[in-house]
């Protein structure tokens, strides 16, 4: 490999296959994240190795890891990407303060219990500005992020979720989402009111699969309470996961923010004794992108209505 000149370039966009490549780890998965082959994958981080001089990519087995040269690399472009955010929100201030659209990726109960108080309150303060909003979960919401697809990434803290210390983004924590215990109208249980977990560890579950955070979360909060929970059902929405408890098909977890999709059904709702079991939901932006003026609006009514959300669930 030849020394890295002294007036090289880098292409952005094979830049951000290497920056996918570091989140994927594979070249499988980098490829279907971003809607490429595998070989389109290799030729670019080949084509981004030639242009800085050194490799990037050594085997792994039958994969691929990062050099230290790659690491290296990535360091910059978390810096790179950063800066070009900046110049992005500068010229917004200095235009319009504005821009014509802007896109909100959010999980599934977030879009029915956050955002709706949020696009009232955006419609009012940024009218000339289109706000659309696509359903995602981590990793490919971040993906969508780190491609520019999504402007405001609306995520719940888990495994799959960048951690707090990821500098591609900043973040704003909106809310503690407390898990309810949902039960079948007729249970045993019907009626308690407060009760430790544990004592559904003989129970039939349902839950998401272990993937998402809907799953994901409910496998945590039993494996705290010292259990693994028996899950026949994976059902990935809310409003599905409520109709089968109400049958009597199990019990399951449920956030209080999607408290509207099993009001009216006939279930019994309970709380765990100690620390409730709870998610963190929260807000990223591209780092250097907080400065522009209609994403600082977003965020600013996404904090707001969280905190409304949150003093009614206290009430």
């Amino acid at each position: 490999m030849e020394q890295v000149s002294e007036a090289f370039t880098v292409d952005l966009r094979r830049l951000t296959v290497l920056r996918e490549l570091q989140r994927r780890g594979s070249l499988a998965r980098t490829a279907e994240a971003l809607h490429l082959t595998p070989s389109a994958v290799s030729q670019q981080l080949s084509a981004l190795a030639r242009e800085i001089g050194a490799p990037l990519t050594e085997r792994d087995g039958r994969g691929v890891r990062l050099t230290g040269q790659a690491r290296v690399l990535l360091a910059h472009a978390d810096e790179i990407a950063a800066q070009l955010e900046r110049a992005r929100a500068d010229l917004a201030a200095y235009g319009s303060g504005g821009r014509g659209s802007v896109t909100i990726g959010c999980f599934s109960s977030g879009i029915l219990g956050l955002l709706p108080g949020v696009l009232r309150g955006l419609a009012e303060h940024l009218p000339h500005v289109r706000v659309d909003v696509v359903e995602a979960e981590p990793p490919d919401l971040f993906t969508a992020l780190d491609a520019g697809q999504v402007d405001v990434a609306v995520a719940v803290d888990f495994a799959a979720t960048p951690p707090h210390t990821d500098r591609r983004y900043t973040r704003s924590d909106l809310l503690t989402d407390v898990m309810d215990i949902v039960v079948p109208a007729d249970h045993r249980l019907a009626g308690r009111g407060r009760i430790p977990l544990r004592e559904l560890a003989g129970e039939t579950w349902i839950a998401g699969d272990a993937r998402s955070c809907v799953g994901a979360i409910a496998r945590a909060v039993c494996a705290t309470s010292g259990f693994t929970p028996d899950i026949r059902h994976a059902v990935n929405d809310w409003g599905a996961l409520a109709a089968l408890v109400e049958a009597g098909a199990g019990v399951a977890l449920i956030p209080r923010l999607v408290h509207p999709l099993y009001a009216h059904r006939a279930l019994a709702v309970l709380t765990p004794q100690g620390a409730p079991p709870s998610r963190n939901i929260f807000a990223a932006v591209r780092t250097g992108a907080d400065a522009d003026p209609v994403l600082e609006t977003v965020r600013r009514h996404l904090v707001l209505e969280a905190r409304r959300l949150a003093d009614v669930s206290r009430a």
